[in-house]
């Protein structure tokens, strides 16, 4: 909807209004960096700023009607609501200034050019390219990247895409069948942390969507992460091997957990229907395609990606398109990428004041750095975005869980919050009572 329930507007980004010490660990202090003259003076006012503004309780923001309105951001059917943080115009100005002095946008334009924004790794940071299209400046970078690896067409991304889209749609019309002749109705996608958080997120958010529900019909889509018997037994509860195609995600193949679970379905396959069944019931999303084959996967059954897709970003490559395009579809899944690539586009573009990504970045800043809240909590009450915490954790802690920056020196304050939460109804009936009493 084009105008979101006041109370979904105003969940996702909450932090605590004091500090709420959940690990054993101190916040640092946080003296200025000493980096350019102009970044030293634009972190001292803020950190002025952050100290006037101790005495100010959020009420007080909340009366002027004035500050309400300005702290909003829209782009197509999304609406940012941040009037209930605890910031005011000035803050923007101010954090605008910060990023100003750091090159942020400096920054966000050399990753959409490909350039090696990951030192130590040696590697562009290109998941925009994922869902970019042809012409867009990601996808260019992308196909310079891989040029200069001495790969070709057949390597790059859109190809990666049509191979997944011909062979979901096998798999989704019986053309691709099981050892005994039996359609594939079921998938269990086996993979860990990135390759497990981002696909199933999206997964549960798009199970109920009218037109991706009717796409899923008489389909089932199951993970598989932990290396707990327990969870191996779940995920294949009332499940026939006959009709079950496995998927095994690890970029190397060697992933422990990963491949120690791709062992047990593997076994499980094999004892029901022979060691033939596996070239037709198992693939892999890999780059190892020597290790693949000796896993017993047919290498054309094998879907890459890239070394600029880190993990914690990787739902919009092979890692979820595979499971998502055999669960809903490829369009379904076309239009999910459609959509990140919209963002993307926003988040390249659009002027810092309406850049939602920017702007819920900045304010990250500002509650973390200045205001020292030590904790966030996201509290989605669309019951569909129940897998959101999990998904935002690893890619916010995951990127932002350094002591140190970019060129090795000691980062002299906390470079994020800790990040939890619950489906809002949930929430207010178990841990809401802690917070609005902190």
């Amino acid at each position: 909807p084009s105008q979101p329930p006041s109370h979904l507007n105003r969940s996702l980004l909450l932090p605590l209004t004091r500090p709420l010490r959940t690990m054993a660990t101190a916040t640092k202090p946080a003296p200025a960096l000493t980096q350019t003259a102009a970044y030293q003076q634009a972190f001292e006012k803020l950190q002025s700023h952050a100290t006037a503004m101790e005495n100010i309780h959020l009420r007080q923001l909340l009366a002027d009607e004035g500050r309400c309105q300005a702290m909003t951001a829209s782009h197509g059917d999304f609406l940012l609501d941040y009037s209930r943080q605890r910031a005011t115009p000035e803050t923007l100005a101010l954090l605008a200034s910060l990023a100003s002095a750091a090159d942020v946008s400096g920054r966000v334009a050399a990753m959409f050019a490909g350039e090696t924004i990951n030192p130590t790794e040696g590697r562009a940071v290109l998941h925009a390219a994922l869902r970019a299209r042809p012409g867009d400046a990601a996808a260019a970078a992308a196909e310079k990247v891989e040029a200069a690896k001495e790969k070709g067409p057949e390597d790059g991304v859109w190809a990666v895409l049509g191979k997944i889209e011909a062979f979901a749609e096998k798999v989704r019309s019986g053309e691709w069948k099981g050892e005994t002749g039996k359609a594939l109705t079921t998938v269990v996608a086996v993979g860990i942390g990135g390759s497990y958080l981002g696909p199933e997120f999206v997964y549960e958010a798009l199970r109920c969507e009218p037109v991706a529900k009717a796409a899923a019909e008489g389909r089932r889509l199951r993970f598989l992460a932990n290396v707990d018997p327990v969870d191996v037994a779940r995920a294949t509860e009332g499940l026939d091997p006959e009709t079950t195609l496995v998927v095994i995600v690890s970029k190397t193949f060697t992933t422990a957990e990963t491949m120690m679970n791709a062992q047990t379905l593997r076994k499980w396959i094999k004892d029901a229907l022979g060691e033939a069944a596996i070239a037709k019931h198992m693939v892999a999303v890999s780059t190892n395609i020597p290790a693949v084959e000796a896993f017993g996967i047919d290498g054309n059954n094998a879907f890459g990606f890239w070394d600029w897709v880190g993990g914690r970003y990787s739902v919009c490559s092979a890692v979820g398109v595979v499971p998502l395009a055999l669960q809903y579809g490829f369009p379904v899944v076309r239009s999910f990428l459609d959509g990140a690539r919209d963002i993307d586009l926003h988040f390249a573009s659009a002027p810092l004041e309406k850049n939602i990504p920017m702007l819920l970045g900045l304010i990250g800043v500002w509650n973390s750095t200045f205001l020292k809240y030590e904790t966030r909590a996201l509290l989605p009450y669309a019951q569909a975005l129940l897998k959101l915490a999990p998904h935002i954790q690893q890619v916010d802690m995951e990127s932002n869980g350094k002591s140190v920056r970019s060129d090795g020196s000691e980062l002299p304050f906390q470079a994020g919050p800790i990040n939890f939460g619950e489906p809002g109804t949930n929430g207010q009936h178990s841990f809401y009572q802690l917070r609005a009493m902190a």
